[in-house]
């Protein structure tokens, strides 16, 4: 029963409850709260299993003994319609006699200050608990306890708790038995059952499909400075999300403060300024949080590690120290889902080989429970952000189960009209969140466009149709809600200067909302519902039409498949007709612009060859630098390649000075930053752990090492079922080598080249038809195993060796 039960089904005999909370502290202060339960176990159990879930964040202990080792349980998702329950196996936590099962509960997301502006209480005003232990004892299984009205509830030793403000500790306040058998009931109080419709919708809750957040690993400090008397400041020359673990915390009363920053000062204190957001009506500086306290019980064995918030951060500061910190006692521990790596890549160019390490950190720190924009100042599971990495983090990590919980959350939030909205899970749901600017960002091309980008990004490296059939309704949702808004609306400067509108603008996407090429070098944001922003938009609806039609093709309809091919040439029309001149130049010159027409296949073959050369010229005036933003930024290098600017593209990418991905490493950057002048002359901007930049990464599987899957897969040939080796050297490498491991198996590329011959040695698994394709243009068709090749000169005949 306990295997093949659903989440409702485990929980049907528990109630919802609430701590005791007369009148709620304010936001980022509110307290922990213990919650538990006595019971009894008679005679033998074979198995036991602890099912719970939340508003807010848990942490279920049995008989003192923490349960399990996931982190911030119940995790981030659209709470109102998926709320996720987990299992334990807490058999051997059993005694006979008296037991107690209890739980420390706190805001997490559910009512925590969340995203940009920090605001609170997103998905509700209350916090509770809905948890049930089953034993089999050999007669059948039954519920041994389960949340009800007998429960007891008070507050405890974390004084303060919230994702994004901090964790406080007293330990003085700590009863180390209040989970444990004879424990004293005084200050304990009846727990409240929660009423309510969301309490009694249990079809919310789901089970998890992805992997869990879990302490992945500790970090110890690379160097400790004193910038002043009771103050260090602890470098772990990474920067990370995670937490602190201190075990020396001093004598009774000493009250610590740690400070987490990704910068210090040029005082050598942390700097925070940077990642202080604003409300958007007021423009009121928001502070930057990211502060945990603690204050000794001067008691031996007490550590220091709070569970219940996370901190991006490489420098931690500590005020109240009564004496130096010893670096033995400090620890980084570094806090994430639990991917499992998939890929590695080294080559001669060890610069390379640090962006690659920048690029993965960057992508780890933000994956905890969801894909965030950042992991300290929003936070939040950006749309735009994941359609934009998501082709890079399956080459990186295993990403599958992952992306479709999170896909589950975009359907969930998806308005009833198509829009989806900016983040995603969403604390307003499929509803307007009362906020002026959230609202009005809902829908923006590039960030909705995410509804049909991810789902046929998984398609592509995994190979599930499933994901594409349960995405339908969404990816049509989006597509059609950009359809129609191209059709129903105009940009009043076009209608000014066009009174009668042309045939091709029922497909050009004009009109509302839109971030654009977002954070452009040196190109202001223009977050204006006013701005036209019809070239990018009408792009995305071309692109993503396009996908779609493939995606009903795969599925079968041939109704949908005729529709959103129509659509997706109608905006392609409008799109050229609109923005290509004669000459194959673009009305609207910018790099990134230049990149999506030729990444989408939005130009004609001869304007693809006068706009390839158009954006080498916009390189070469730009420095020799990129000029491309949010959007664009991860297809510019494969563009290039791809349109025989080879030569261009590693210039590009080996380029320093700003704009550049180097220059970020020359800076001290050990992830990728937000700006690409995050620090300049010591002082940062912005959040210095974005990871869009970082696509950059997918160039060195697909052209510098050359693994590459098929751009519109069939059945046969997805999820590397059919897969393409063709290595491109340039930029004075002289060997690469990756590997990427799939669901058939391993595929690795390695090449090295020197004064007599280009080598290369590939690895194909078995169930994967391989084409290698060597840098003279020869090809051979490589069947499962190992293989390599010789090309002594350009004349000679290509030698592939078993």
């Amino acid at each position: 029963m306990m295997e093949t039960a659903g989440p409702a089904q485990l929980l049907d005999a528990a109630q919802w409850i609430e701590p005791v909370e007369a009148s709620p502290r304010e936001p980022g202060n509110r307290p922990g709260f213990l919650l538990r339960r006595s019971f009894e176990v008679d005679g033998d159990v074979l198995s036991a299993v602890v099912s719970a879930t939340a508003h807010g964040i848990y942490e279920l202990f049995l008989n003192g003994t923490r349960v399990g080792d996931e982190e911030l349980t119940p995790g981030f998702t659209a709470y109102r319609k998926r709320l996720q329950v987990h299992s334990f196996d807490v058999t051997h936590l059993l005694v006979p006699g008296e037991n107690v099962l209890g739980a420390i509960l706190t805001d997490g997301w559910f009512r925590g200050r969340h995203g940009f502006e920090r605001r609170a209480d997103g998905f509700g005003t209350r916090t509770a608990l809905l948890a049930a232990l089953h034993v089999d004892d050999g007669d059948g299984t039954r519920i041994a306890v389960a949340t009800d009205g007998s429960w007891m509830s008070r507050t405890g030793h974390i004084t303060r708790a919230d994702l994004m403000d901090g964790q406080a500790v007293d330990f003085r306040l700590l009863n180390e038995g209040w989970c444990s058998p004879g424990a004293s009931s005084d200050a304990w109080t009846a727990a409240s059952l929660g009423l309510g419709d969301l309490y009694q919708d249990r079809n919310r809750l789901v089970a998890p499909i992805a992997p869990p957040v879990r302490r992945i690993e500790e970090l110890r400090p690379v160097s400790t400075t004193t910038p002043r008397p009771g103050t260090a400041v602890v470098d772990f020359g990474q920067n990370i999300n995670g937490w602190i673990r201190l075990s020396e915390l001093g004598p009774e009363g000493t009250r610590l403060v740690l400070t987490h920053g990704e910068w210090v000062d040029d005082d050598g204190f942390i700097s925070t300024d940077h990642l202080r957001a604003f409300d958007f009506a007021t423009h009121e500086l928001l502070p930057a949080g990211q502060v945990d306290d603690v204050i000794s019980a001067g008691r031996d064995g007490d550590v220091f590690e709070p569970r219940h918030t996370t901190h991006g951060f490489q420098y931690v500061q500590v005020d109240g120290l009564r004496g130096d910190l010893d670096p033995d006692t400090i620890r980084a521990v570094v806090v994430h889902s639990d991917l499992e790596p998939v890929g590695e890549f080294e080559c001669s160019d060890p610069r390379l080989q640090a962006l690659h390490e920048a690029v993965r950190w960057s992508f780890r720190d933000n994956a905890c429970d969801i894909p965030t924009d950042c992991p300290q100042r929003e936070r939040s599971g950006f749309t735009g952000d994941w359609q934009v990495f998501l082709p890079t983090a399956a080459l990186l990590y295993d990403v599958e189960t992952f992306s479709e919980k999170w896909l589950a959350d975009l359907r969930a939030d998806q308005s009833v009209d198509g829009r989806v909205p900016t983040v995603t899970p969403n604390p307003a749901g499929d509803g307007p969140s009362g906020n002026a600017f959230e609202d009005l960002a809902t829908g923006s091309a590039g960030w909705g466009d995410a509804a049909v980008i991810v789902p046929w990004e998984l398609w592509r490296a995994y190979g599930d149709l499933g994901v594409l059939r349960r995405s339908l309704p969404s990816m049509c949702g989006w597509v059609d809600y950009a359809a129609r808004s191209a059709a129903e609306g105009r940009h009043p400067d076009r209608a000014a200067a066009r009174p009668s509108p042309a045939p091709h603008e029922q497909f050009l996407w004009d009109t509302g909302f839109h971030f654009g090429e977002w954070l452009e070098p040196g190109v202001p944001p223009r977050p204006d519902p006013a701005a036209d922003h019809g070239i990018v938009a009408t792009a995305f609806l071309a692109r993503s039409a396009r996908l779609l039609a493939r995606v009903s093709a795969l599925l079968g309809r041939a109704d949908l498949e005729a529709r959103y091919s129509g659509i997706a040439d109608g905006a392609r029309s409008a799109w050229q007709a609109e923005y290509v001149t004669a000459d194959g130049r673009l009305t609207e010159e910018s790099q990134a612009n230049y990149v999506r027409g030729l990444a989408f296949g939005l130009l004609d073959p001869f304007h693809t060859v006068r706009a390839a050369d158009r954006l080498v010229d916009l390189i070469e005036a730009n420095g020799g630098r990129l000029g491309t933003g949010f959007l664009s930024t991860g297809q510019l290098l494969q563009v290039l390649a791809d349109t025989g600017r080879l030569a261009t593209a590693y210039s590009v990418l080996t380029s320093t000075g700003v704009p550049s991905w180097l220059e970020m490493l020359d800076r001290g950057a050990t992830t990728i930053w937000e700006w690409w002048d995050g620090v300049d002359g010591g002082t940062a901007r912005g959040s210095l752990n974005h990871y869009s930049k970082g696509a950059v990464v997918s160039f060195l599987y697909t052209h510098v090492a050359g693994i590459r899957l098929p751009e519109n897969p069939a059945p046969d040939s997805a999820a590397y079922c059919a897969v393409t080796i063709a290595p491109q050297p340039g930029g004075g490498i002289t060997w690469a080598r990756a590997s990427v491991r799939t669901r058939r198996g391993r595929v690795a590329s390695a090449w090295s080249i020197d004064d007599e011959a280009f080598r290369l040695e590939v690895e194909i698994p078995d169930g994967t038809a391989a084409t290698v394709v060597l840098p003279d243009g020869r090809r051979h068709v490589s069947e499962p195993g190992t293989h390599r090749f010789r090309i002594y000169s350009p004349t000679e005949e290509v030698r592939p060796q078993q």
